[in-house]
């Protein structure tokens, strides 16, 4: 009986998965399969994850024992991008609806196998971290709609109602991501700060104005931001 129940909270967080929402951000990765990491020199390191070390919940430092056998310690000055596996039941969930049709991506750039995999996208990116702006690797989780503004996980964010148990909660959504638009620092936004934060986001593109501004909801967040790029083009 407890097996069926897992299976079906499970196909039930499947089947909630929109092309248009974000992905889930991962914080347990497996130290048996191959992490890609693609440095600044234009190198790829593959190699199994030893360790993580964080920064403010955000990534600081990657330990892993490359193909040599070798133990190897790299900051995120020196990674452009980089892929992890994730662990335990986090590799249930198939992500084939969840990207969609791969003529819709937007950042051809994006290793789609890998995603289908169900490994998580890390990149280098300025961070606001309260005061300070630091460089730092962030998971992106709006990869097939991220053009014009990028959506990262917010470690440390507290989610809405969920259904479920453990990893295999549907429903519920963050209530803070770090958010970074264009070329600009990446900055934390709240759920609480949405409504005044609404026009700093998407002020430039009328359409959305028009179609959501007396009307904004946290709820649709990832909807705005797909719409973006749909509608401001």
């Amino acid at each position: 009986m407890k097996n069926y129940f897992f299976t079906a909270i499970a196909i039930v967080f499947i089947c909630n998965i929109q092309a248009q929402d974000f992905l889930p951000g991962f914080n347990g990765f497996s130290k048996k399969k191959t992490t890609y990491l693609h440095m600044s020199d234009g190198t790829v390191v593959k190699g199994n994850l030893k360790k993580l070390k964080y920064e403010k919940g955000l990534l600081e430092e990657i330990k892993i024992k490359d193909l040599k056998d070798q133990k190897v310690k790299i900051k995120p000055k020196d990674i452009n991008f980089l892929y992890l596996p994730p662990s335990g039941l986090a590799k249930l969930a198939n992500f084939d609806k969840m990207i969609g049709d791969a003529r819709t991506w937007n950042n051809k750039n994006l290793d789609q196998n890998l995603f289908k995999d169900g490994y998580a996208y890390f990149e280098k990116s300025d961070v606001r971290v309260k005061k300070k702006t630091k460089t730092l690797m962030v998971q992106l989780i709006n990869p097939s709609f991220s053009e014009k503004i990028k959506v990262y996980q917010d470690p440390y964010a507290k989610k809405t109602t969920s259904i479920g148990v453990g990893p295999l909660k549907a429903g519920g959504i963050a209530k803070s991501y770090y958010v970074k638009k264009g070329d600009e620092i990446a900055i934390r936004l709240k759920k609480k700060d949405y409504d005044q934060e609404f026009k700093l986001f998407f002020g430039d593109c009328p359409a959305i104005i028009e179609k959501y501004g007396s009307d904004i909801k946290w709820s649709q967040f990832a909807l705005h931001v797909f719409e973006y790029n749909e509608l401001c083009k």
